[in-house]
């Protein structure tokens, strides 16, 4: 199968325009030619149906459109329900693979019993990567710098004016309003809230005393469902500030964030060198690629809060037409092409050669015979 990245101006509109159920993509259009698993016209038939991360929405949008043009007999069903809800699905066995914003921790994946499965044996491999942004919507000002204690004491709600000491000192060139800050949070279950909470506590930890989570802590300021929910309540108020996948903030207000006494921005080239210099949790299957990201070691660069989501599937399926399909796209997912394809589309930091060597020997790992 040769599947190329949607390269035209007019291909990412017509991403836009598609459902993440994504059957207007098999109406037909030139099918692009690029690296793939099946070579030649492609044989491949069915539907594949997944939950999970709102965080990879505009990638999934663009991975649909390119598989689904490559291969006219298959329909790819993606429904952003958010992380939580994904690996609920998974566990449950209603959905054959799931998207998430993390992976399944050490007692999850010792308790097994993951009803997609044949056995306890899953595929996890970080195929979307991408920088969480803090956002904030204040009129005339585009961007803020902000160390790690002051984030953590916004959302902690101990630093309640825009005009507080503690922003002021890091921006001494922007005039701050006298206005009350409304910190927003997400209500659901997320894996990019987990993201958000990881690094306030191992940045500034004597502000963010609580554990990481994927559940907000704390009581206060406003809850928002989804990715979406979020960035529409940022961009309702007035004096807001959250967190969501850079992808999505568009021309909300930035912050750059406090690394080694520099301000760095969100970027995906950032994001990507936070990830590559950390190491792979050890105890894992061989197809079980999760990585160990410390925000607190952040250097040179990098930018620290950096979203790992993943492609979560089974080794092993009862249905091995299905499993074909999964391994077909994950395959895809993993390529170069489809890597540029999430970088266009979605902001995402595309995948390294190295890294996409393990992955793609993870994926081979499911059984379709």
């Amino acid at each position: 199968m040769k599947i190329t990245r949607l390269s035209s101006l007019a291909a990412v509109g017509a991403i836009a325009a598609l459902t993440l159920a994504g059957c207007a993509a098999n109406e037909g259009g030139a099918t692009p030619e690029t690296e793939g698993s099946t070579g030649g016209d492609s044989a491949l038939s069915g539907t594949i149906d997944a939950t999970g991360a709102s965080s990879q929405t505009a990638a999934q949008e663009a991975w649909v459109a390119a598989f689904q043009t490559a291969n006219p007999d298959v329909t790819v069903n993606y429904e952003p329900t958010g992380s939580g809800t994904g690996r609920e699905n998974f566990l449950s066995g209603a959905s054959a693979f799931i998207g998430s914003d993390r992976a399944f921790d050490d007692d999850e994946v010792a308790a097994g019993n993951f009803g997609a499965c044949m056995t306890d044996d899953i595929v996890e491999v970080p195929l979307y990567i991408s920088p969480v942004a803090v956002a904030f919507n204040l009129e005339g000002i585009d961007t803020l710098n902000l160390d790690a204690a002051t984030i953590a004491g916004i959302f902690k709600g101990e630093i309640t004016n825009w005009n507080d000491d503690a922003i002021a000192a890091t921006n001494p060139d922007v005039e701050l309003p006298d206005l009350a800050i409304t910190p927003v949070h997400r209500s659901d279950p997320s894996g990019t809230q987990e993201t958000f909470t990881t690094y306030l506590q191992a940045t500034a930890p004597d502000v963010w005393t609580d554990e990481p989570s994927d559940e907000w802590p704390l009581e206060g300021g406003e809850a928002a469902q989804g990715t979406s929910g979020v960035i529409q309540a940022i961009s309702g108020g007035n004096g807001t500030i959250g967190f969501a996948d850079a992808s999505q903030v568009g021309d909300l207000g930035q912050v750059h964030v406090e690394v080694d006494g520099e301000f760095v921005a969100y970027s995906a080239e950032a994001a990507s060198l936070l990830v590559e210099n950390s190491p792979l949790v050890e105890g894992r299957g061989e197809a079980d690629l999760v990585f160990d990201v410390d925000p607190a070691s952040a250097t040179d660069g990098a930018y620290p809060i950096a979203l790992v989501s993943y492609l979560i599937a089974c080794e092993q399926y009862e249905d091995k037409e299905q499993a074909a399909l999964i391994k077909a796209y994950l395959e895809y997912i993993a390529s170069a092409e489809g890597q540029e394809a999430a970088a266009e589309n979605a902001g995402s930091a595309p995948i390294s050669d190295g890294l996409r060597e393990q992955v793609l020997a993870a994926i081979d790992l499911i059984q379709v015979d």
